[in-house]
């Protein structure tokens, strides 16, 4: 009898594929669920990067495969925007690789770095696909804890403590999702200082610093990260370009040749327009980013008034697009919150135990959502009494 691999047993079907199927199921019954569960950014990328991709696919000879490193144009756009916004300076040809989304640089870099039985560090709450990545790589998932009184950020006392003898690759993302806690110099020297002792790669998942941050910082800015860090970015977020598929990662040379052995037997480049639209996306005026926060600003104001109406409580200080709260003690866990709402109000919000047992008391809301549709869940749920 056939049977799947066994590392499928490790791994579940990814929550917002079975969720979002189940809200799909409901709104075809006519609930008119709100979805404030994923982030998905609602709005277009700027009409220069529309019609840059539109020029390109117009053209007769741009429909073939591509390069797997990316047209170098895309490669010294991104190397540009690093050293405009973050201050780091980065070579094109050899620093930079462009990537198919960074979920898909999740799976690349644990294959490239992990052998079956070595372990790996993700961050608890964390994105789920840290530690799916992980498993399916047959490595050891060491769990290391987030906790709100420490500002979401590592105990480095703790992590001391810890049989680090097997461990590859260490997981951070700051800005933080699902917490919306920043990172800082200091963070990121000690998460630097503590992957060179232990002969740990730091890598950092930064899509999110664009969105409500006054803050933009990289990992790669602290002095000789590159040594021993890798970090990913993406234009999904911060571009509106989440359908275009279209990221990066950044180290040193050495670290990007062994990433390529990976990608370059398990996917193709790119298609060559997308690539000309996001060289053009790149090169987007602060006025444009500042009006997209200005947007996600007038959705926050309106998420915290559904939070408030849910009778939890969240830090004003979050950055990103999504707002993050805990829940009150009426409540089993996120779960049973998140399910009151669906069922009984037809809005979906993510329960924060997806992420992880210390997400298990809190709930995040999605600013990928029209302000319209906010004040519409807002009224749905406001007459809830806990």
């Amino acid at each position: 009898m056939i049977q799947p691999a066994n590392r499928l047993s490790s791994v579940t079907e990814y929550y917002f594929s079975r969720k979002l199927r189940e809200v799909a199921e409901m709104n075809a019954a006519g609930k008119q669920v709100i979805n404030l569960g994923i982030g998905n950014p609602d709005m277009p990328p700027s009409p220069e990067t529309i019609e840059a991709l539109c020029a390109e696919a117009h053209k007769p000879d741009t429909h073939g495969y591509q390069s797997y490193v990316g047209i170098p144009e895309l490669r010294q756009g991104f190397a540009d925007w690093y050293k405009k916004w973050y201050g780091v300076t980065l070579n094109p040809a050899s620093e930079i690789q462009p990537l198919i989304g960074s979920k898909e640089g999740i799976l690349h870099i644990t294959l490239a770095f992990v052998n079956p039985g070595d372990a790996v560090l993700v961050p608890d709450p964390g994105y789920p696909t840290y530690t799916s990545a992980s498993r399916l790589c047959e490595a050891e998932v060491l769990t290391y804890p987030l906790l709100e009184n420490n500002s979401w950020q590592p105990d480095f006392d703790a992590l001391e403590a810890m049989d680090l003898s097997k461990v590859k690759l260490m997981w951070v993302n700051y800005p933080n999702m699902p917490t919306g806690a920043n990172g800082s110099m200091e963070l990121f020297e000690k998460l630097v200082a503590f992957g060179k002792k232990h002969s740990i790669v730091i890598c950092n998942d930064n899509p999110y610093s664009f969105i409500l941050n006054d803050q933009k910082i990289s990992i790669l800015s602290v002095e000789g990260a590159a040594d021993t860090c890798i970090e990913l970015n993406s234009m999904s977020k911060s571009h509106n370009m989440a359908g275009w598929r279209m990221a990066m990662l950044a180290s040193n040379a050495t670290f990007i040749s062994w990433i390529l052995k990976v990608k370059s037997n398990v996917d193709s480049g790119m298609y060559r327009p997308l690539m000309v639209g996001a060289v053009q996306a790149l090169r987007n005026t602060d006025d444009w980013h500042e009006q997209m926060n200005q947007l996600y600003a007038r959705r926050r104001e309106i998420a915290g008034k559904i939070m408030k109406a849910l009778h939890c409580s969240y830090d004003d200080s979050q950055v990103g697009m999504f707002l993050w709260a805990k829940i009150p003690d009426s409540y089993a866990d996120s779960a049973a919150l998140a399910d009151e709402v669906l069922y009984g109000k037809n809005v979906f919000v993510t329960p924060g135990v997806i992420f992880g047992e210390n997400g298990s008391r809190y709930v995040r809301i999605s600013l990928c959502c029209t302000e319209e549709m906010l004040k519409q869940a807002l009224e749905r749920i406001e007459n809830i009494k806990k």
